[in-house]
């Protein structure tokens, strides 16, 4: 069921991996970029990823609905704190940059072990959810760690999900035309 979903869904993930490559690259090649700049290209992206997991949850089957819309109310959450407060003080961002990668990192390796049976090469997801949640982690508890470090620490951890997120997307898009009950142009085949 949940595989099914996401692989007639798969371009939902694809906008996502796309979305943080950009705002990865974005971090990576202007790391000296303002505080403020930092914070409000960070709501805009955690906005964004956590509206489409939204979007995803609505249309999701049982078992992954719950997953997609606390991920999705997180970034949400996260990304508006961030755009209506971006004079916070750099600790403040950095901490919700903490969270966020600290609770997307779990709800990555939890997808991917729930779809472990399904489709291979699941170990990215796991790869880059321990990424996500170690860089977390590590900015959580050395907060005043340069701006620039975080900067770069947080293009590198979105410009690795975002790959991730793109390749398993068209994994899941191969894997739209080889499974009973999805159909190729994504819509349920009739049952006689």
């Amino acid at each position: 069921m949940w595989v099914d979903y996401m692989a007639r869904h798969w371009w939902m993930l694809t906008v996502r991996g796309v979305l943080a490559v950009i705002f990865g690259v974005l971090a990576v090649i202007w790391p000296g970029i303002t505080l403020l700049v930092l914070a409000i290209v960070f709501g805009i992206f955690a906005l964004a990823d956590g509206i489409s997991a939204i979007i995803s949850a609505f249309s999701a089957p049982g078992g992954g609905r719950s997953l997609l819309i606390f991920e999705g109310a997180v970034g949400i959450i996260v990304g508006l704190l961030a755009l209506f407060w971006p004079h916070a003080t750099a600790l403040a961002i950095v901490l919700l940059v903490a969270i966020w990668a600290i609770v997307t990192g779990i709800s990555e390796i939890v997808t991917a072990l729930q779809m472990r049976k399904e489709i291979h090469g699941e170990w990215m997801y796991v790869l880059f959810g321990a990424l996500s949640v170690l860089f977390g982690l590590i900015v959580l508890f050395s907060p005043v760690s340069g701006v620039f470090a975080v900067a770069w620490l947080i293009g590198f951890s979105a410009i690795g999900f975002g790959i991730a997120a793109i390749a398993a997307s068209f994994r899941l898009r191969k894997l739209r035309g080889g499974r009973p009950g999805v159909a190729p142009g994504g819509a349920m085949p009739a049952h006689p």
